[in-house]
């Protein structure tokens, strides 16, 4: 009895479905028709301002008695990126000066920190994290 219950409201409940799937086709179709308005959509991409490229600035031909700033931003997991890379640069160019900073924020910068790596680096790696 119960399943035979079940059943039939199922049923039910397809057929109301349909019927109402039906009403809606038949909105804009044969005679007696009711025309939809005509809408107007907009995106929301916008338009991005045109890209001006720039040249990257030219490779050092060699690191031996230069000058390396090492710039850890903060994000997680930087600080033992910069750990180990200053290990690296000891071990495979120990004629380079490797200087640690720390900028806590990319978005607002340190001017001080800045001045100084374009007054003494002869290159930066930025640890940015993810």
């Amino acid at each position: 009895m119960k399943l035979r219950t079940a059943i039939i409201s199922v049923l039910c409940l397809g057929l109301a479905c349909s019927a109402g799937i039906l009403g809606t086709q038949a909105y804009g179709q044969g005679k007696g028709a009711v025309e939809m308005p005509e809408i107007t959509v907009l995106s929301p991409m916008g338009t991005p301002p045109p890209i001006t490229l720039k040249a990257q600035a030219p490779r050092l031909d060699t690191l031996d008695g230069k000058t390396l700033y090492l710039v850890n931003t903060g994000f997680v997991g930087t600080e033992r990126l910069m750990e180990v890379m200053t290990e690296w640069f000891a071990a495979n160019h120990p004629k380079t000066t490797i200087v640690n900073k720390r900028n806590p924020s990319m978005d607002v910068p340190n001017k001080a920190l800045w001045d100084e790596i374009h007054e003494k680096a002869d290159a930066v790696i930025l640890g940015l994290g993810h």
